[in-house]
């Protein structure tokens, strides 16, 4: 309804406009025999752009050196005020546009207890018991994952697979600490460089082989090597010899040895992180093949060292995780078997949970969510992320346009989304409009909090749209005729200079929708958006491979710090959905 009076006062106000004799952005020339001409004011791009913009394909190697310097500085003030720098960069060429600040929604039945989850969207299920009678639990994550090789995986639903399969040295308890796992415990040299961790003693892997720290300097090189090419590869630059003469070594059965190349003060997120799991080496070069990255463990049966063992997996439609007796806490492990389903078809999770065939949702219709605002079962819990859209800076969308011009075209299209609109009618859980990458509360990795308030320290008003209709309206059409664009007397482009752009989204209902948001509000300048829905391992591949125009992303950090959210975007990052430097 909101939308349709929207759209409605702009329509009598384009009408007006019209009667009155059209376009504001027009001076009156007189011509030499006394004639008046109008000539539309074009404004120069170039003079719309932050101060902060580089080329995002030529000159992305400045923002990589900038990347570097942050990881390698120990002022932690002057480390924060360069990870803004390193925002403001990232921000000035709209190829980024945030929507919300995440929270995360989810169904459990009542007589489930003990699962958890941390603010980077991991759930931790090992510790979770039954009042019902049953030694089995039945949920939903997602549909068929991309990898479980934890090394490999760069998706939420895989991490948390990854975080109730495999162990690292440290994982996160209840209260979203970290705490010791495979680890007893650390030392670390005066400098802040080299750590000295203890394993714990009688370590085995699910098959019975003996876990040693042997296999955690094994599975970190072999993450960090660029023959793996891991999409999480970057997350060990902060070591000395990266990224192929990894400096970490098996000192003896039980003591692992690292260095770091500047100190690190999320070392244990790091060290809790899927990335740094160990994997079994025999088992990964048993089946090493270089077209099928990650084959070892793409079908059950594949040796882990977590909570849980896949025993059965039919693809596309269930995994089957028992419990694993060599587990280092198996005494504490209480329910015996993990049931998946496999689906990202939220209607058809929906009923299953209604119907009593699975007993955790970690999805729920967008239609349903204002239904179950009150029902005990529904829960929503902190996230730290942002939920965007990404342009490829690539796309032939820019073809012919100088980079500032396709900056103000992207601004553009970024003043025209209704984010209130998407977080009320579409989120519906309290999410927050988002005008930034870096996530409001947000650690500045300096005792303090990155932003405190949303609309003064982010990049756009992120109401403006909402309280200023027209006027953004506007603001958005001076940013397309400095990119070249015309417009009609009646405020929407000219056919001589149309928009047209595919919008690449999983099919999800809650993605979907803001799809459909979107293209009305972009219709409102006569932009066209095709929406383009795929399955969720393709849609992933698609993304990564730079095969968009335009897509939806979301990202949840990957330890409080904002690091995680802005190395993300160097050029050899395989999470680089952008394309930038490419």
């Amino acid at each position: 309804m909101k939308r349709f009076f929207a759209l409605l006062l702009a329509a009598i106000l384009c009408l007006s406009f019209a009667a009155c004799g059209g376009n504001n952005d027009a001076e009156v020339v007189d011509g030499n025999d006394g004639s008046e001409t109008v000539v539309d004011e074009v404004p120069n791009a170039a003079d719309l752009v932050s101060d902060a913009f580089i080329d995002p394909v030529k000159d992305w190697a400045q923002y990589d050196a900038l990347i570097d310097e942050i990881k390698a500085c120990t002022d932690y003030a002057k480390r924060t005020e360069l990870m803004h720098q390193a925002e403001d960069i990232l921000m000035s060429n709209y190829c980024v546009i945030p929507f919300y600040f995440y929270n995360d929604i989810y169904l459990q039945k009542d007589y489930v207890e003990g699962v958890f989850a941390n603010l980077f969207g991991t759930k931790f299920f090992m510790y979770a018991s039954l009042g019902n009678g049953s030694d089995t639990l039945r949920l939903n994550l997602a549909s068929e994952p991309a990898y479980l090789d934890p090394a490999l995986n760069s998706s939420v639903d895989g991490a948390c697979l990854a975080a109730n399969s495999f162990s690292g040295l440290y994982t996160y308890n209840a209260d979203g600490v970290t705490s010791p796992a495979c680890a007893e415990g650390y030392t670390v040299s005066e400098d802040g460089l080299t750590y000295t961790v203890t394993l714990k003693s009688d370590l085995k892997w699910s098959n019975g082989d003996p876990l040693t720290a042997a296999d955690f300097e094994y599975s970190w090189k072999r993450a960090a090597s660029e023959e793996t090419a891991a999409d999480y590869g970057y997350m060990f630059s902060g070591f000395v010899g990266y990224p192929n003469e990894l400096a970490v070594t098996a000192v003896d059965d039980v003591t692992l040895e690292f260095v770091l190349s500047a100190p690190c003060a999320y070392i244990e997120d790091l060290m809790a992180f899927p990335t740094f799991f160990p994997v079994h080496k025999a088992s990964v070069e048993a089946n090493a093949d270089p077209a099928a990255p990650g084959k070892w463990a793409q079908d059950a049966g594949f040796v882990s060292n977590g909570a849980y063992v896949c025993t059965g997996w039919s693809h596309d439609v269930s995994m089957t995780y028992v419990k694993n007796p060599n587990f280092w806490d198996a005494e504490n492990v209480k329910v015996e078997k993990l049931e998946f389903m496999l689906s990202d078809d939220d209607t058809a999770i929906y009923a299953a949970y209604n119907a009593g065939d699975i007993d955790f949702a970690d999805t729920v219709p967008t239609d349903e969510i204002a239904s179950l605002l009150s029902n005990p079962e529904f829960h929503i819990v902190d996230n730290l992320g942002t939920y965007y859209a990404a342009f490829n800076c690539k796309s032939s969308l820019f073809d012919g346009k100088t980079p500032e011009e396709a900056v103000c075209m992207r601004k553009a299209i970024t003043l025209l989304v209704d984010r209130d609109y998407i977080c009320e009618n579409i989120g519906q859980t309290g999410q927050k409009p988002a005008n930034a990458f870096i996530p409001y509360g947000m650690a500045d990795g300096n005792g303090g909090v990155f932003k405190t308030e949303i609309v003064e320290q982010g990049y756009y008003d992120p109401y403006g749209i909402t309280n200023d209709y027209e006027g953004t309206l506007e603001e958005a059409r001076t940013l397309l005729k400095a990119a070249g664009y015309k417009f009609d007397e009646d405020g929407t482009l000219s056919d001589e200079t149309p928009i047209s752009l595919t919008y690449l989204t999983n099919n999800t209902s809650g993605h979907v929708a803001v799809a459909e948001s979107m293209q009305q509000d972009f219709a409102a300048l006569g932009i066209d958006m095709t929406i383009n829905t795929l399955d969720w391992n393709v849609f992933l591949e698609e993304r990564k491979a730079g095969n968009f125009d335009f897509a939806r992303e979301g990202w949840l950090a990957d330890f409080n710090d904002p690091i995680n959210m802005l190395e993300m975007w160097i050029t050899a990052s395989g999470n680089n959905d952008c394309q930038f430097g490419r």
